[in-house]
């Protein structure tokens, strides 16, 4: 899934970071099919054959879900939140931290809200807190 495209991500940027989540995405639209990715994540299959995915959280995980032995969507996006959160705590990180830490323009209420699926998250900014609190966590 997307939390472990990287064994250690913190020894990754955050371009290398979001370069393999969509690796995994792009073995995924290969295994379905473009028409059935696209169907599943609401975009077009141009969208998903650019270069770079601008994907939600949910939008990957719809794609992911696809791929035979992986759980359905809602459960990979909750168990990369989870992940997250864990990350947050064993890293002993406030959002308000987070925020000043990661190179986003976005509150550290608009990090929770991320974090939390109150609000989209793209795999760029997933990619970028990801980062941070393994680096944090990998200290």
């Amino acid at each position: 899934m997307l939390y472990d495209a990287v064994a250690r991500p913190g020894t990754v940027s955050p371009d290398e970071l979001r370069a393999a989540y969509e690796d995994e995405i792009y073995s995924a639209v290969d295994t379905a099919g473009s028409d059935a990715a696209a169907a599943a994540a609401g975009v077009s299959e141009e969208v998903l054959s650019n270069g770079v995915l601008e994907l939600t959280l949910e939008q990957a995980a719809s794609v992911l879900a696809l791929e035979d032995g992986n759980p359905d969507a809602d459960a990979i996006a909750w168990e990369f939140r989870d992940h997250l959160l864990m990350g947050m705590t064993s890293g002993i990180l406030d959002v308000d931290t987070l925020a000043a830490e990661v190179d986003l323009d976005l509150s550290g209420q608009e990090i929770q809200q991320a974090i939390e699926g109150r609000s989209a998250a793209t795999l760029d900014e997933l990619a970028a807190i990801h980062h941070v609190i393994a680096v944090r966590n990998e200290q």
